[in-house]
């Protein structure tokens, strides 16, 4: 990503943050995108505290992504996201998308954890 395009990006993130804000009842679900991985956490603002977290680096589905596009390997982030979230009591966030377009692989984490019963 270009240097411009990144600082559009976070400007746009910045943006969406304003609203966004994670609490104990109701985190934050954070979307970062790289060009070959995606990263999810839920997070709690008031305290700072990261509560879940996975990616395609993750050690559950690293074996299981070898012959997924991207937007399928995001779809199953999504799903790991939720169910490790919900074991920890977590079944309403606030969606933060990064600054990233709402589709393609942002959309399939969010239609994934979804599924998997998180509710936003």
């Amino acid at each position: 990503m270009s240097e411009q395009a990144e600082l559009a990006r976070r400007r746009r993130h910045r943006r969406v943050r304003r609203k966004a804000v994670g609490t104990v009842e109701r985190p934050r679900l954070n979307v970062f995108r790289s060009l070959k991985h995606i990263y999810a956490q839920v997070i709690d603002d008031d305290k700072g505290h990261t509560l879940a977290a996975a990616s395609t680096l993750d050690s559950e589905l690293r074996g299981k992504l070898s012959d997924l596009t991207k937007t399928e390997q995001a779809r199953s982030v999504g799903r790991l996201i939720a169910e490790r979230a919900l074991a920890r009591g977590v079944k309403q966030v606030v969606f933060d998308r990064g600054g990233y377009k709402y589709h393609g692989r942002v959309k399939a984490l969010a239609e994934g954890s979804r599924e998997a019963g998180l509710e936003f």
